[in-house]
C-alpha cells in the first residue's frame, strides 16, 4: 500500500484538519511541500503546506479524496469529517438527494477532479470515495433515459449472411472467413439496421455490466439498496442491447437534442469504464489502485441544500443567478419570501459567531442592482428603501435533518440577517 502521511494520533487526515493553525508534519519532510491544487484552481487548495517557526504544517480544507504530495514519495487520504463520535458524513446519500432533482444534476460536473494521467495510488476498496460518486451520477442519468425512452437510431451490422447479400459486401472477411474455408454460400455483408443496439446504449450496457458487478462490494448502509432498486428499474430496458461496444465508434456521436442525457450518460460510462481499466475482474478487488481524485463537499453541500431549496420553493428558487457582481449562491422570488441565501460549509454558525466576509459578500448582493431585479423590486425608490432579508445555511449535527423544523436565527449587529442550520447525514 501506498506511503500515505498520517496525523499524529495515526489516523488519515479528515477535511477541514486542524484549520487554519495547521498540524505538525515535520518529521516527514526535509522541505516544504506543494499545495495540492483542485482541478487546476491555484486559489482551491485541497491541503496546504506551510513553514511557521522553521516547522512545517498542513491544514486541510473541504475536499475529501486521495492525492501525491508533490515529488516527496508521499501521499495524502482525506476522509469526510467526523460531526460525531464514530460517524461519518455519508456525501453519498446527499449525492442521492441531489440527482432525485433532474435539473440539479447538470450542476455536478465540477464537483470532483480527477487526474487521469498522474501515477495511480493503491488503496483499500473501503477507501475508495471516488467510484461510488460515478455510479450513483451514471443510474441516476441511465435511469433518466429509460424513463423518456431508449434511444433507436440507424448503427451499422456486420453479419455473414447465407444465400444472400445485404448492403454493402466485404470483400476481405468473406474471402478470408468463408472462400478459405469452402463456404462457398456464404457473404460476409456490411448494412443499416434500426434500433435500439446501436453504439451509444451498447457502451452504457457495457458500464452497467461493470456496476452490476461492483455493486455488492459496496457496504454503505441504506445507499447499497437504493442503487439496486434503480439498477433493477434500467436494466429492462437494455436486455436486447449488446455489450460489445468500442469506445472508438462513440468518440464522434452527434447527439439529438432530444437525448441530451446520453451526453451525461456516455461521459458517465467512459469514466466507469477508464476507472476499472476497461477489466471487469477490478470491480471486485479488495485492494484497488486509483488515480489522485478530489470531491469538493463545500460544492456537494451546496447541491444538497439546492435540492430542498427545489423541493419547497421550486421554480421560485434561482441558483448562482449571474449579477453585475457576482453570483449568490440562490435567490429566493417567492413574494413576501424575498431572500438572498448563502450555504456556508463551516461549522462557526454553530456558535455566537460569524464571518465578517461572509456577511459583507451577501450584503454586497443585497445592493446589487442585478439582483434587486431579479427579486421584482424595480424602482430607484423602491430600491434605495428595501433591505433585502439575507440568510446563511450551515450544517450542524444537533440540528434536524429536515431544513424546515430548525428554527433561523438572527445574526445580531446585522439588519434582515438570518442563520439557519441543517443536519448532514451521517454513516
Amino acid at each position: 500500500m501506498s506511503d500515505f502521511l498520517l496525523t499524529k494520533t495515526g489516523e488519515h487526515f479528515r477535511e477541514h484538519h486542524n484549520y487554519p493553525d495547521g498540524e505538525d508534519v515535520s518529521s516527514s519532510f526535509s522541505e516544504l511541500p506543494p499545495p495540492i491544487i483542485f482541478s487546476k484552481k491555484t486559489s482551491e487548495k485541497c491541503a496546504d503546506f506551510f513553514a511557521r517557526d522553521n516547522q512545517i504544517f498542513i491544514h486541510t480544507s473541504y475536499y475529501i479524496g486521495v492525492d501525491h504530495i508533490g515529488k516527496t514519495g508521499k501521499t495524502i487520504y482525506i476522509q469526510p469529517k467526523l460531526n460525531e463520535a464514530y460517524k461519518q458524513t455519508n456525501y453519498l446519500e446527499m449525492l442521492f438527494s441531489v440527482l432525485k432533482h433532474p435539473e440539479i444534476s447538470n450542476y455536478t460536473d465540477d464537483l470532483f477532479d480527477i487526474k487521469w494521467e498522474a501515477t495511480q495510488i493503491a488503496i483499500t476498496q473501503q477507501q475508495d470515495l471516488l467510484t461510488p460518486l460515478l455510479v450513483v451520477q451514471f443510474l441516476k442519468v441511465v435511469q433518466q433515459i429509460v424513463r423518456k425512452g431508449v434511444k433507436k437510431s440507424y448503427f451499422k451490422v456486420e453479419q455473414n449472411l447465407h444465400c444472400r447479400v445485404k448492403g454493402k459486401i466485404l470483400t476481405g472477411k468473406t474471402i478470408k472467413q468463408n472462400l478459405f474455408k469452402n463456404k462457398t454460400l456464404n457473404t460476409y455483408c456490411s448494412f443499416d439496421e434500426f434500433g435500439i443496439n446501436n453504439p451509444e446504449n451498447r457502451l452504457l450496457k457495457k458500464a452497467l455490466v461493470f456496476v452490476q458487478r461492483y455493486l455488492p462490494t459496496l457496504n454503505i448502509k441504506h445507499s447499497e439498496k437504493y442503487m439496486k432498486d434503480v439498477f433493477a428499474y434500467i436494466m429492462p430496458a437494455f436486455e436486447f442491447v449488446s455489450e460489445e461496444v468500442s469506445l472508438h465508434d462513440v468518440k464522434h456521436a452527434h447527439y439529438n437534442a432530444f437525448y441530451k442525457e446520453y451526453v451525461q450518460g456516455i461521459h458517465f460510462a467512459r469514466l466507469i469504464l477508464k476507472r476499472f481499466g476497461y477489466n471487469i475482474s477490478n470491480t471486485q478487488q479488495t485492494k484497488i489502485s486509483t488515480p489522485p481524485f478530489w470531491i469538493d463537499m463545500s460544492k456537494l453541500f451546496e447541491l444538497y441544500v439546492l435540492g430542498m431549496l427545489k423541493e419547497k420553493f421550486w421554480n421560485e428558487v434561482e441558483y448562482q443567478y449571474q449579477a453585475n457582481y457576482g453570483q449568490p449562491d440562490f435567490l429566493l422570488t417567492k413574494e413576501n419570501e424575498k431572500t438572498i441565501i448563502d450555504t456556508k460549509y463551516k461549522t462557526i454558525y454553530q456558535e455566537e459567531k460569524y464571518d465578517i466576509d461572509n456577511i459583507r459578500q451577501l450584503s454586497g448582493y443585497s445592493r446589487d442592482k442585478g439582483v434587486l431585479r431579479k427579486l421584482g423590486i424595480i424602482s430607484d425608490e423602491e430600491q434605495k428603501k428595501t433591505v433585502v432579508k439575507c440568510l446563511i445555511i450551515y450544517p450542524d449535527q444537533k440540528a434536524e435533518k429536515d431544513i424546515w423544523q430548525n428554527q433561523e436565527t438572527e445574526i445580531e449587529g446585522f439588519v434582515n440577517f438570518y442563520k439557519r442550520p441543517v443536519k448532514l447525514p451521517v454513516i
